[in-house]
């Protein structure tokens, strides 16, 4: 479990503000989701708390630990378009676990019981460059969780797949947080994926958390005009 703590964070690109976030908590154990129009600094925002672009200003508090550093291995992020190893599927899912030293047993045992759970058995020898999206995404989700991170962070995970394999990561998601506590922050623009996946949400609006709470608070009962807005309309684009 990660808890995540922001402190007057911004960001800036080229002197254009693109997030301005005062102080924000996000509770550890839960899958917080994050939902706003497009520029909204959703993503930008994914990548500093995944360490991938250092804030402009401002700090962020993993369980309490400020050096991201000293917590890197404990986090992981996927995108909406991973990045795979030009290698074959196993050898991309076990990747974290072999940088990380697991036993080589341990290893084959974790690779091959997440094959089977995102059912993508069959591409266990398949090159990861000849992967369909849907079948990416599996894979990338798997590498993302094989070595059970404290904190998931993940930036449209199944925009533009397959339905099937849509269910398959939505049960996988929630499966490492129930079953590990993992805090999952997921970026979304279905407003249904929202209510089936996340305890939390918070809309974000020309970077800023306009309104942030559980979802049936903030679903239902929304009090910023925007956000009132954006939650009517059946997805957000």
């Amino acid at each position: 479990m990660m808890q995540i703590s922001i402190e007057n964070l911004t960001k800036e690109y080229s002197e254009k503000q693109v997030l301005n976030i005062g102080n924000h908590r996000m509770h550890k154990g839960k899958i917080m989701g994050i939902v706003g129009a497009n520029g909204a600094g959703k993503s930008t925002l994914i990548k500093i708390l995944g360490g991938l672009e250092k804030p402009t200003r401002g700090n962020i508090f993993y369980n309490g630990v400020q050096d991201f550093n000293q917590i890197y291995r404990d986090i992981t992020v996927v995108f909406q378009h991973p990045y795979l190893l030009s290698t074959d599927v196993f050898h991309n899912i076990a990747y974290p676990m072999k940088v990380r030293k697991y036993k080589k047993k341990d290893i084959k045992n974790r690779v091959n019981t997440l094959l089977h759970e995102m059912e993508i058995e069959n591409l266990k020898d398949q090159r990861a460059n000849t992967l369909s999206g849907g079948e990416g995404q599996k894979v990338a989700l798997a590498r993302a969780i094989s070595f059970y991170p404290s904190l998931l962070l993940l930036d449209e995970p199944t925009a533009n797949i397959d339905p099937n394999s849509m269910v398959v990561m939505e049960k996988m998601i929630k499966k490492i947080n129930q079953s590990h506590k993992t805090t999952i922050v997921i970026v979304t623009h279905s407003l249904a994926q929202a209510k089936r996946l996340c305890t939390e949400i918070m809309v974000m609006d020309k970077g800023k958390i306009i309104e942030a709470g559980n979802v049936k608070q903030v679903m239902f009962h929304p009090q910023n005009r925007i956000a009132k807005n954006l939650i009517q309309k059946e997805s957000i684009t």
